[in-house]
C-alpha cells in the first residue's frame, strides 16, 4: 500500500486503518451518537531535498536556529571552522548597508560529525544561538500588518503567528540553509571538482560588468556590496546608504555561477536541474524572480541565434560554442558553466508610514521599527550559494543510485570524460576510516 492510500484509508468511511507497523487493523468501532474526528497533519515546508535533506529550525527571537543533514555521506571531511566561513558572510551588523543587529553566529556541531572531522554516516546537527533579540521593537506589528511581509497571511493560514522577529518568515531561518550548504559545498568540491560563486549583479538600477569565466571569490568578497566590478560596488554602496538614510529599503540581483559541474545532473519531465534550481532559489526570503541562462531574453530570439552548437574539443568532451542554455539542456547538466539569477524585492519592514489593515480589521498606518537590511543582497550572496549547493548535492547522490552503479565503459556518449568525471580519493577514503 502506498503512502497516498494510506493517508486516504484513515478517512472514516474506510474499514481498516494502518498500524505503526505499517500492518491493517480493523478500525475501532465508533461510539453510537459520537462523531469521529480525523486528524491529519500536514508538511509545514521546512524540510528540503530527497537523498541529500535539510531541515532548518528554530526562529529570529526564539533561543536558536540551524539545521539537520540527513543524508550526508559518511567520510567527508568537514570543519567547524568551514561552516562558520559561510555563516559569517550571511551574518548581520557586516556593515553600514547590513542590519545592525549584532550577531557572532556562531555554530556548533551537536552530532553527525567526529572529533577527528569527518562525517559519520548519521544526521549531522548543527545549531547557533540567538544572542541579541529585542523583542519590543515589534509591538506595533502585534497589532498592524507589514505591508507585503509575510504577518497577514501567517495569520490567514495558521490562525496565530509569531510577532517578535517574523517567526519563521525571518531571514536568520536561513542560517541552517547556509550551514547545511557549506557541507553540500565540500561534497561537490572534494568528489568532482565543482566550484560555486554567487555575486551581487544589480543593486537597483545600478548594474555591473563581470566577466563569469575569471571571477574569483576574492573579488566578490573585497567590498561589503559583494560586487566584483569594483566601480559599480561603489555607486552600490552609495545607493543602498542614501536609501538607508530615508527609512527606505531596495532591491536587487544576484548571480550565481557553478564551474565544473558534473555532467548528468537533473532529470527528465518533473526532476529537472533548472525547475530544481528555481524551486530553491524561490524560497529564499524576499526572492521574486529567477532566470537560467538567456532567461527571459532568449525568448526574443530565432532558433538559429540561441542555440549552442555542439563541437569536439581536443581532450574528447562535447562543448557548445556558446553558452545560452546556461548550462542545463533538457533539465540535465551538460557540463557548461551553470549561470542563474535570482532578483530580491526590496526589504518589506521599513520605517516610513505606509497605510495597512490591523489585526482587528481596521485601516490604519504602520511605521515600523527594529533592524533590518535596507538591501539584502549583500547577505543573500551566501544564501543563494548555499541553495544551489544543496540542489546540486542532492541530484549528485540521485545521479550515483541510478547512473553510476553499472561500468561506464559501454556508454553510448562520444564524451570520454564521463566515465572518469568523478574524484574519489581512496587514500582520503583510507584516512577517514583510520578514524
Amino acid at each position: 500500500m502506498t503512502s497516498s492510500q494510506a493517508s486516504s484509508c484513515l478517512l472514516p468511511s474506510c474499514p481498516h486503518a494502518i498500524s505503526s507497523r505499517g500492518l491493517r487493523r480493523p478500525a475501532p468501532q465508533q461510539r453510537e451518537g459520537r462523531r469521529q474526528v480525523v486528524t491529519q497533519a500536514a508538511a509545514q515546508g521546512s524540510t528540503f531535498g530527497q537523498l541529500f535533506r535539510v531541515t532548518t529550525y528554530g526562529t529570529s527571537h526564539g533561543l536558536g536556529v540551524g539545521c539537520i543533514v540527513d543524508g550526508c555521506p559518511p567520510r567527508l571531511p568537514i570543519s567547524v571552522e568551514e561552516i562558520q566561513g559561510d555563516l559569517d558572510r550571511r551574518r548581520p551588523g557586516q556593515s553600514r548597508i547590513t542590519t545592525p543587529r549584532k550577531e557572532s553566529d556562531t555554530c556548533e556541531i551537536v552530532s553527525g560529525v567526529s572529533s577527528s572531522g569527518w562525517t559519520e554516516g548519521d544526521p549531522i546537527h548543527i545549531t547557533v544561538p540567538n544572542a541579541t533579540q529585542r523583542s519590543q521593537d515589534y509591538a506595533e506589528m502585534e497589532v498592524a500588518y507589514r505591508p507585503s511581509h509575510a504577518d497577514a497571511t501567517y495569520d490567514m493560514k495558521y490562525g496565530t503567528r509569531a510577532v517578535a522577529g517574523g517567526g519563521r518568515a525571518s531571514a536568520r531561518e536561513t542560517i541552517g540553509r547556509v550551514a547545511a550548504g557549506a557541507i553540500a559545498k565540500k561534497l561537490l568540491k572534494q568528489v568532482c571538482g565543482t566550484e560555486v560563486l554567487g555575486y551581487v549583479s544589480r543593486v537597483k538600477d545600478v548594474e555591473s560588468n563581470v566577466d563569469e569565466d575569471t571571477v574569483t571569490s576574492g573579488q566578490i568578497e573585497s567590498n561589503a556590496v559583494r560586487c566584483p566590478d569594483t566601480d559599480a560596488a561603489e555607486q552600490m554602496y552609495k545607493v543602498i546608504d542614501d536609501i538607508r538614510k530615508t527609512g527606505d529599503s531596495c532591491g536587487g540581483e544576484v548571480t550565481c555561477i557553478v564551474r565544473r559541474c558534473p555532467k548528468g545532473l537533473g532529470a527528465p519531465v518533473f526532476g529537472k536541474l533548472e525547475a530544481e534550481l528555481a524551486g530553491a532559489l524561490m524560497s529564499l526570503p524576499a526572492s521574486k524572480g529567477f532566470e537560467i541562462g538567456s532567461g527571459f531574453a532568449g525568448s526574443r530570439l530565432l532558433g538559429s541565434e540561441h542555440n549552442d552548437e555542439f563541437y569536439m574539443a581536443p581532450d574528447g568532451q562535447i562543448r557548445t560554442r556558446t553558452n545560452r542554455s546556461g548550462g542545463v539542456q533538457g533539465g540535465i547538466s551538460n557540463g557548461e558553466n551553470i549561470v542563474l539569477r535570482v532578483a530580491f524585492k526590496p526589504t518589506a519592514t521599513i520605517s516610513k508610514n505606509q497605510k495597512t489593515v490591523g489585526r482587528a480589521g481596521v485601516d490604519m498606518e504602520l511605521r515600523a521599527r527594529g533592524r533590518h537590511d535596507p538591501c539584502v543582497v549583500p547577505r543573500a550572496v551566501p544564501m543563494v550559494e548555499a541553495m544551489v549547493a544543496l540542489v546540486l548535492a542532492d541530484h549528485l547522490l540521485q545521479h550515483f543510485a541510478q547512473c553510476e552503479l553499472l561500468p561506464r565503459q559501454d556508454s553510448i556518449s562520444p564524451d570520454t570524460s564521463i566515465a572518469g568525471q568523478f574524484k574519489r580519493d581512496s587514500s582520503a577514503l583510507q584516512q577517514a576510516a583510520s578514524h
